[in-house]
């Protein structure tokens, strides 16, 4: 959806240039930026070297570990039907700790890593969607939770057999194969990740450099009370969630 919105843009934008005799300046602002675009991917490079590089070292160094072990009472709170002992714990940990830091690329590699785990669990959990026919499901009561859990999960198995059954059948009646939906886990990472607590946002400090900002890091105290503001919306509304699904 958003190719077509950036592709409708820049037609729109040629069509008015062409009609109101502005080609030349489009011609000209596509080169200048063109060159901008390639000067500030090489001065992100370097940012992103020096911290990743950075982060690396934390890691060897163990302080990674740490903070990873520090933040697990948070994720129970914030994740209490994902188990103790299940490795999305570990990556889900290790994106907030590179988010906190402001180290975007770096936590990439970890958010991927922690919605992969995730699925995981709805597959051992007998989900539909997640679920492959005769794979898993056995596993499931590993994390099976509490016993109104596992009697949703039982009608979720009813419903995914007559999904498969009408498929077979070539009657479907709206559900499509392989159809799924995110777990409240999964909202819950990807809430917390985009309204993410930073202290150092290293983007926009390189970005205000480049630029020629007279004090790049005048960013740090604003950023921290937004993302402060913006992470506490994105856990009252977690929690909120959470509370409506168990009848709180």
């Amino acid at each position: 959806m958003l190719n077509y919105i950036w592709a409708g843009m820049l037609l729109v934008g040629i069509f008015y240039a062409l009609f109101t005799g502005n080609m030349e300046a489009v011609s000209n602002a596509c080169l200048e930026y063109a060159e901008s675009a390639v000067t500030l991917c090489i001065t992100m490079a370097g940012a992103m070297a020096l911290w990743v590089g950075l982060m690396e070292i934390a890691s060897q160094a163990g302080v990674i570990e740490k903070f990873t072990d520090k933040l697990q009472p948070f994720i129970s709170f914030l994740f209490p039907d994902v188990p103790a002992d299940h490795p999305a714990r570990g990556y889900i940990a290790t994106n907030l700790v590179a988010n906190i830091l402001g180290l975007g690329w770096a936590c990439t590699p970890a958010g991927l890593k922690a919605m992969e785990e995730l699925a995981k669990l709805e597959e051992e959990r007998g989900t539909p969607g997640y679920a492959a026919a005769g794979g898993r499901r056995g596993k499931r009561d590993k994390y099976g939770g509490t016993d109104g859990q596992r009697e949703e999960r039982a009608g979720y198995e009813t419903v995914d057999r007559r999904r498969g059954e009408m498929a077979a059948n070539g009657k479907a009646g709206g559900l499509k194969k392989g159809d799924r939906s995110a777990s409240d886990a999964m909202c819950a990472f990807l809430i917390l990740n985009i309204s993410s607590l930073q202290l150092i946002p290293v983007n926009m400090i390189v970005y205000r450099t480049k630029y020629g900002s007279t004090n790049p890091s005048g960013i740090i105290l604003p950023a921290i009370v937004a993302t402060c503001f913006s992470t506490l919306a994105g856990i009252l509304y977690i929690k909120m969630r959470y509370g409506r699904k168990n009848g709180c």
